[in-house]
């Protein structure tokens, strides 16, 4: 068997985003009724990302353990969505899936496992402890507030003001503070010119 790359450029963006760009265009697209729009996003939602891992599996022979739960989580709570037409369901993803990542970095953190290193080591070459140890407190730190957010919103507004903010909202800040975090990583040893990467490993 050979060996499993990790998705790079157009194809990590596919399989990030693509799930995310279908639930969207359902829900602004589809020729239902408003009330309806939610529903037919969620199970496009769904299939587009088992769509995405079965590509993640196929093009790169692997399916990042972040990608598993994302896809399991979707599956899950969209088809509790639609099953009982309640929309709370595929609303509160993102509140788990925030804050299940933000206590997984807290307790590599706690117990001095670079478990963002080891998802993230071939994107960050050259990223020296002090800095893996920062960006992954950093990272703990934004995703505990997207889920209070996340929450906050879908808890006190209506169905399209929540979709526009996961378009208009979440993605922004989430780019936002990933390039907020680029000072600091080069001053601690990214993309040095003898940086080697350091291929991730297993989370568990």
């Amino acid at each position: 068997m050979s060996k499993h790359q990790e998705p790079q450029g157009a194809g990590k963006l596919l399989i990030d985003l693509g799930p995310l760009l279908v639930f969207f265009l359902a829900n602004f697209f589809a020729p239902v009724p408003t009330v309806l729009k939610i529903f037919v996003a969620t199970g496009a939602f769904m299939v587009a990302m088992v769509v995405a891992m079965i590509f993640s599996a196929l093009r790169y022979h692997r399916i990042s353990p972040l990608l598993w739960f994302s896809g399991i989580m979707v599956v899950i709570l969209g088809g509790l969505t639609i099953w009982l037409h309640n929309e709370a369901f595929i609303k509160m993803k993102p509140t788990f899936y925030y804050a299940l990542v933000s206590a997984l970095l807290w307790f590599g953190l706690a117990t001095d496992r670079p478990l963002l290193q080891r998802v993230l080591g071939s994107t960050y070459p050259g990223l020296d402890e002090t800095g893996w140890m920062k960006l992954t407190r950093n990272w703990a730190i934004f995703f505990a507030f997207m889920a209070v957010l996340n929450e906050t919103v879908w808890r006190n507004s209506s169905t399209n003001f929540w979709v526009g903010f996961k378009l208009w909202g979440a993605l922004p800040l989430t780019f936002l503070f990933a390039a907020a975090n680029i000072p600091m990583l080069l001053r601690h040893g990214l993309m040095k010119e003898d940086a080697s990467p350091v291929e991730p490993g297993p989370v568990e």
